[in-house]
């Protein structure tokens, strides 16, 4: 199988994060190389996996969050000569939560089997999306995925991906959007105007531990959950406004989804697959 990079975000919380690397390596070690972005976190809260240390004073003060964080990983892989060693790479934030086996391996023989997806996500079984998923069709493609566990095709990263500039800001996502409010919606959108499919799949679960950021706020040196909450959505319709002239994350919504419809146009072979 083609080796995958997996890229993990920390800040501030070294066990939590050491302890999903090595699950990975124990379940996926063959399959991948690990790397640890340390977003902000302080001196003496780094994992022992970490790769690379934000730590200009902006990054040290807010943090760099997903979209930021992801970015600053993957473009050091661009510029370190390390991006095409890998045909996918699995994008993880370090509260998910992983089944005792597995999941790197499942992914990519689905991967192999749906050549046209860029974007797979293992299911929650949290997520209403696994009712359309119970029976014999265990992945199908959607418009919208959480974000918290992806992972992207190199062929698809490579029709989007910013290589003039390859920073934390704009490589893959757009840094401005720095809660990441309807991030989701713009990265599938992109996928599927370039003839790639976004997709989640029940034959690989994974979960989020919400309590990390309900209880450990202070640690992370982030806001509390509510005021998290309200900033991610003030925040995040003014950049949509100022970027799309969206009002509402429900307009972002059916702009990937004209797009998620276009592409079963050009692909009617694939309808099975369409929710």
């Amino acid at each position: 199988m083609k080796k995958v990079a997996t890229i993990i975000l920390n800040r501030n919380l070294p066990n939590v994060t050491d302890k999903l690397c090595e699950h990975i390596k124990l379940h996926d070690g063959k399959l991948t190389d690990i790397y640890v972005v340390e977003a902000g976190s302080d001196k003496n809260k780094l994992s022992s996996h970490t790769t690379w240390h934000a730590d200009w004073p902006e990054a040290i003060k807010k943090g760099l969050r997903y979209s930021r964080g992801m970015n600053f990983g993957l473009s050091n892989l661009y510029k370190e000569n390390k991006f095409n060693q890998y045909e996918s790479f699995f994008l993880l934030t370090n509260d998910t939560v992983l089944e005792n086996k597995s999941t790197i391996r499942d992914l990519l023989e689905i991967f192999e089997s749906h050549k046209r997806l860029g974007i797979l996500s293992p299911c929650s079984k949290r997520w209403g999306e696994k009712l359309l998923l119970q029976g014999e069709q265990k992945t199908k493609y959607f418009w919208f995925i959480h974000n918290n566990s992806y992972l992207l095709r190199k062929d698809f990263l490579n029709t989007i991906i910013n290589t003039e500039k390859p920073d934390h800001m704009n490589f893959l996502f757009d840094g401005n959007n720095f809660r990441g409010y309807c991030s989701e919606s713009e990265l599938i959108a992109k996928a599927y105007v370039n003839d790639w499919a976004a997709g989640i799949t029940s034959k690989v679960w994974s979960g989020e531990n919400e309590s990390l950021l309900l209880k450990k706020s202070n640690l992370i040196k982030t806001e509390s959950y509510e005021d998290n909450l309200k900033l991610y959505l003030s925040e995040g319709k003014k950049w949509m406004k100022n970027k799309f002239g969206f009002n509402s994350h429900w307009s972002m919504q059916q702009y990937s989804k004209m797009f998620y419809d276009k592409f079963f146009e050009f692909h009617p072979e694939l309808e099975e697959y369409k929710i």
